[in-house]
Parts: C-alpha cells; structure tokens; sequence
C-alpha cells in the first residue's frame, strides 16, 4: 500500500471523470510518480455519467492504486459538483489534490508535491502545478491547440491544483452553479484571496494533452459567456484583471451579430441601402475575426474551412449565451469571502487505509 511521506502532510487525490480512456493514462502516471512512497492516502474517482440505477460504472485502475482508490458516483452536473462530491468522500486530510483525467503528472510529480505541501505556510489555501502542453512540432498548432495550450498561463487551473481542506471549507467548497470545468477555478481562487488566503505557486509538473475534437468545438465553447457573467454577479466587474483573464471578443461578437440583425432588419422594412451596409459590417467583421484565427494557425485546408464557417456561427452564439447568463443570473448577488485562515479547526492528519473499491 502507498504511503504518505513522514514529513509532508498526507493528501487524497480526487479525480473527477466521464470513464474517458485518458483516465487509465492519468492514473498510470501518479502510480508511477509515487512508487517511492510519498502517495496519497486515498484516492477518489468521482464517475460523473453514473449508470441509470445511480452506480458508477467500473473504471480501469492500476493494481498498485486499487488499494487507496474508491469510486464514487457523481451527479452529472459538471466537474465542480463532482469535486465537491470527491471531496467528502475523501474524508478529513489536511491537503486535497485534484487532478483532471485527462493530465499527465511528471516523473517527479510525487515527490515535488511533498515539498510543495511541506513547504507551504499556514495561510497558504493551494499550491499549483506547473502546467505543460505539448504543441505538434513541424507545424503551427491549431486554433484548438492554441487555445489548450492557454492553459499552461492560466493563474490558477485545477487541472492539478493542491487545496488545504481547511481552506475549501472555509470557502465552501467549489460553486456548482459552474456547470463546466470553466471559471470555477478563478471563482474559488478569488474567494479564497477576499477571505485572506495566499495561492502559491508549486514546483511539480504535469502534461495536459491536447484531447482531439472536431471542427465545432469552437463554437460549442462560446457557453462560457454565461460563466463569465456569473463571474461578474460574483465578483464584480474588474474580475478580469484580478484572475488574469484575457478578455476575449465579445464586444466585437456583439457589433458584428448586431450588424447582422441590423441587416435583416433593414431588409424586411425595405431600407435596402441600410441593409447593404449593415451587411457590409458584418462580412467585415466576420473575416477579420477568421482572419485572425487563421493567420497563426497550420492553414491547412481543413483548418482554414473549419476557422471560415466557425467564424460565421461563433459571434452569434456568444452573444446568445451571453444574454442567456444574464437573464439566468440576473438576481445573483456577489460573492462572500471564505472565511479567513485560523477561523476553522485543521483537518487532523490520517494514518493511511485501505478503502474498498466499489
């Protein structure tokens, strides 16, 4: 059975998953990262597309694990109620570790994470990894590929994120109301910093992949734009500058779906001539921003088809989500900070057992 390290605080790993077959490779990796004995205590699998009676579907765990591991069902509301589920099962030790199930923790992972915990100060809330995304080499990457490989920048990312349970019951926990693994992060992270918290950075690393997708992925991602005006319910308006996040298009999606609108408009009252300009800023707009998201990439003729059409659909649909999130939030008030450090008594640390696995 994997043990804790006897100067490092013991943690459990939590892992929420769909049974993607990237799964088996993650764990894999934290097998092989912690053979030397600074493991987790425990490890919880959180299958979050449970079976229609309500149990997990068997997932593919390495014999080395299987000792430490659990599965737990989840409730299929996104990766941030599957934390929160992940989290309980893991019981009261003082760190909880969440991975992503599609992440790669490196070689030194395990014994870079003990330093990380042992290191960190009393009023630290987590500890970040240092987040790597491998890019194809010989060519330019993909609009897709560039935008996984954001997530080697973002500030906080709990693609692998070390959390104090102290901490995360200070803040309660992730908000659920984020129902995609999008701004859940950045919303506890600011909530933990309101309430007195410091997040550090760490010193182990992990490959985040680039998952394959299709041409439309793109489009289907434009939902965050009711994420983000959640953020702003939560946190105010200057949210952006204090997580680091990039601002994005939406004020030009919005002028060109308005140009588009304009253009109908027009034309069905017979202002031909305001409906050929109205439509004149839109295809305007549309190829800048196809343009723009070409002009790095591989232009290949697959990938310039699949930035052409998507440029059409994209400023449109962020726009709807965007008024979708504000009439879905509109009575959201803003956010409480957690409570600050000292304020909860300290997860007890655990002499590690072994769970049965369901």
């Amino acid at each position: 059975m994997l043990q804790a390290s006897a100067t490092a605080p013991s943690y459990a790993i939590v892992v929420p998953t769909l049974g993607r077959p990237s799964l088996r490779a993650c764990l894999d990796a934290v097998a092989a990262a912690t053979a030397s004995g600074r493991g987790p205590v425990r490890i919880v699998l959180v299958h979050d597309r449970p079976g229609p009676d309500g149990t997990p579907p068997a997932l593919d765990v390495p014999p080395e694990l299987r000792p430490v591991t659990t599965v737990v069902a989840g409730r299929a509301r996104g990766p941030a109620a599957a934390r929160n589920t992940g989290m309980r099962a893991a019981g009261q030790v003082p760190w909880i570790v969440f991975l992503d199930d599609d992440v790669v923790p490196g070689p030194g992972w395990g014994e870079d994470l003990a330093r990380d915990l042992a290191s960190a100060s009393h009023d630290t809330a987590a500890v970040t990894a240092r987040i790597e995304v491998p890019l194809p080499p010989g060519r330019r990457p993909t609009d897709w590929e560039r935008n996984t490989a954001g997530l080697a920048t973002a500030r906080w990312i709990t693609a692998d994120m070390a959390f104090r349970r102290e901490a995360l019951d200070a803040a309660g926990g992730f908000d659920e109301r984020f129902r995609r693994a999008f701004r859940e992060d950045a919303d506890l992270a600011l909530r933990l910093i309101e309430g007195g918290w410091v997040l550090a950075p760490g010193s182990r690393r992990t490959t985040h992949p680039v998952r394959p997708a299709d041409r439309w992925i793109s489009v289907r991602l434009q939902a965050g734009n009711a994420d983000d005006v959640l953020m702003g319910r939560l946190h105010g308006h200057d949210w952006w500058g204090r997580a680091g996040a990039p601002r994005g298009r939406l004020p030009r999606h919005v002028a060109v779906t308005a140009a588009a609108a304009a253009a109908v408009g027009c034309a069905l009252t017979g202002a031909r001539r305001a409906a050929a300009w109205c439509a004149a800023g839109w295809v305007v707009g549309t190829a800048e921003f196809a343009a723009a998201r070409i002009a790095p990439g591989p232009r290949t003729r697959s990938e310039v088809f699949a930035m052409t059409v998507t440029s059409t659909a994209v400023p449109a649909v962020a726009v709807w989500h965007w008024l979708r999130g504000t009439v879905v939030h509109r009575r959201v008030r803003r956010a409480d900070p957690a409570d600050p450090p000292g304020s909860r008594p300290t997860a007890p640390e655990e002499a590690p057992r072994e769970q049965v696995r369901s």
